[in-house]
């Protein structure tokens, strides 16, 4: 099986190749749909012999020696309970979105079809790594692909948002990566006998420690390279302009898969590597996620576009995946690792529909639409399924993630305040507004443009890559615990390890040796961590 895992990553790359050698644009789009249903198939039987009972346990491991002469930076790469349901996805979304730009990409066909090869690639790449060093390559090998897919085959002002998304996360990249130097060389100097070390293993191990003063610079910077990446609120405005100027493909794969990178960051390397900055810092995350959470509602409610209506709502939504991971205990944390995946599939829906219309309209403008249901009514059931499980309708996925994190908050001893919740949920309510609103001056109404009156309803491509998204919203909104068991054993030990060190930690800390502002923000007095202990 862990030949299989290095099938699965490395596949879709070799199908980028095996583009330069395809003589016509038929024949490239054949290549990439056999390579990413390939990839999704003989990635079915990782998930299938997962063991579930130990999910905490790196599985279909593959490890080599050293990398670097007298460095401890190995190519490691394995699935846990907190990577499997992402990796999944990505693989899920392969086909989908080859299937997707089958008719709409026109030019530089080949080179098309390859960047979303090499970006399957990294994506499945950044979801396996157990090493920081190759976590990171993954992690900006995404950039480039990305990148071209939004330069060339974007919109008008595909340059703009282009230059925009590369500066912002490239700034926080290269801020994480100076701090993953600094924590190399401290754990090699703490536990690997002075040599250079980034095993996720090790740093996440309860043996490593690091202390109040480094925790808090290095949380900040990793937490600041995740943030950019999810997008939170205020690093999100990047986000709203790549979604609009992207192709059809660019934005499902950059809201499916990208901006999870970020949240599955925050969880994989900041709890576990940082937990008593993680819970310092927990009321200011969860702050900024339900300023987020309102923030892209009520900015969604009052869009023309319907692109960047789903852009803004992808602001809100994520608000919650990160308010979930900083309420710190079980219930809310898987809620948020479920909200990645229902978010991927909900508002991966939605941005496929919104690029079936464009195709058929070349306009986004809600105004221009207006009776859609009653010449498309295929697609208005497809429409009204995706928007329901963007509201959060109970029975549907978008409600599982949401109701676990927001009562996850509501019992947070970190958090320790009601109003998290209770502004939270105000972002569901909202979420209802905009999303029916735009939904019902689209579909429903007498029909004012003559252009619609001729539109033609879904074909059975369309509705191919439609149905297996919409089986996955409907069974993880009936069956959640079918999805959630994969992370349940890990979750559960992660934070318990995540405790136990940062009560560790606090324990061996000396006041007198801190600054004055290390020691006030930690509330060493009070032994902060004992609270964390009673969760």
């Amino acid at each position: 099986m862990d030949i299989l895992l290095q099938i699965v990553i490395y596949l879709p790359l070799l199908g980028a190749l095996v583009l330069l050698a395809a003589r016509t644009d038929e024949m490239v789009r054949m290549i990439s749909l056999f390579v990413t249903l390939a990839s999704f198939a003989l990635s079915v039987p990782l998930m299938l012999n997962f063991d579930v009972a130990n999910s905490h346990v790196a599985q279909f491991m593959t490890e080599t020696g050293p990398l670097l002469a007298g460095l401890d930076v190995k190519y490691i790469t394995a699935l846990d309970g907190l990577s499997l349901l992402l990796f999944m996805l990505t693989t899920f979304f392969g086909p989908i979105v080859v299937l997707s730009s089958w008719t709409s990409i026109k030019k530089h066909v080949k080179g098309f079809f390859a960047m979303l090869l090499i970006l399957q690639t990294g994506s499945l790449g950044v979801f396996a790594s157990l090493d920081l060093v190759v976590f990171y390559v993954f992690f900006e090998v995404t950039l480039i692909p990305m990148y071209f897919l939004i330069g060339i085959w974007g919109g008008e002002g595909r340059i703009a948002a282009t230059i925009k998304f590369f500066l912002y996360t490239l700034v926080g990249s290269l801020i994480m990566l100076v701090a993953l130097i600094y924590l190399g060389f401290h754990a090699g100097d703490a536990i690997n006998n002075g040599v250079f070390t980034t095993d996720w293993r090790l740093l996440s191990s309860p043996v490593y420690q690091i202390g109040l003063v480094e925790q808090t610079w290095l949380f900040l910077a990793f937490a600041l390279a995740f943030c950019i990446k999810v997008p939170l609120f205020p690093f999100h405005t990047w986000l709203p302009y790549a979604h609009t100027e992207a192709p059809t493909a660019g934005s499902v794969v950059l809201a499916a898969i990208m901006l999870k990178m970020g949240t599955y960051g925050l969880v994989r390397f900041c709890l576990p590597f940082f937990p008593n900055a993680s819970e310092a810092f927990a009321p200011w995350m969860g702050a900024l996620a339900v300023i987020g959470i309102i923030y892209g509602a009520l900015v969604a409610m009052v869009q023309k576009d319907v692109k960047k209506l789903v852009a803004y709502s992808s602001v809100s939504h994520l608000g919650f995946v990160v308010l979930g991971i900083f309420a710190l205990n079980t219930m809310a944390v898987q809620g948020a690792i479920i909200q990645m995946v229902n978010h991927g599939l909900s508002t991966g829906a939605l941005f496929l529909i919104v690029g079936m219309i464009y195709d058929r309209r070349h306009t986004r403008m809600i105004s221009d639409f207006g009776g859609l249901s009653g010449v498309m009514p295929v697609f208005a059931v497809f429409f009204m399924i995706a928007t329901l499980a963007s509201v959060g309708l109970p029975g549907l996925n978008g409600f599982v993630g949401e109701f676990l994190i927001l009562n996850g908050a509501f019992h947070s001893v970190v958090l320790n305040s009601y109003w998290f919740t209770i502004l939270g949920a105000t972002g569901v309510i909202l979420a209802a507004v905009y999303m029916l609103w735009m939904y019902r001056r689209v579909m429903f109404g007498p029909i004012t443009n003559k252009l619609n009156e001729k539109l033609a309803d879904l074909n059975a491509r369309e509705i191919t890559l439609l149905v297996p998204v919409m089986i996955f919203i409907v069974w993880i909104g009936i069956r959640p615990t079918h999805f959630t068991q994969y992370s349940e054993h890990q979750v559960t030990q992660l934070l318990e390890e995540s405790r136990e060190k940062s009560a560790a930690i606090l324990q061996s800390a000396k006041a007198d040796e801190l600054p004055g502002w290390a020691g006030k923000f930690y509330d060493i007095t009070q032994e902060f961590a004992s609270k964390i202990g009673e969760e």
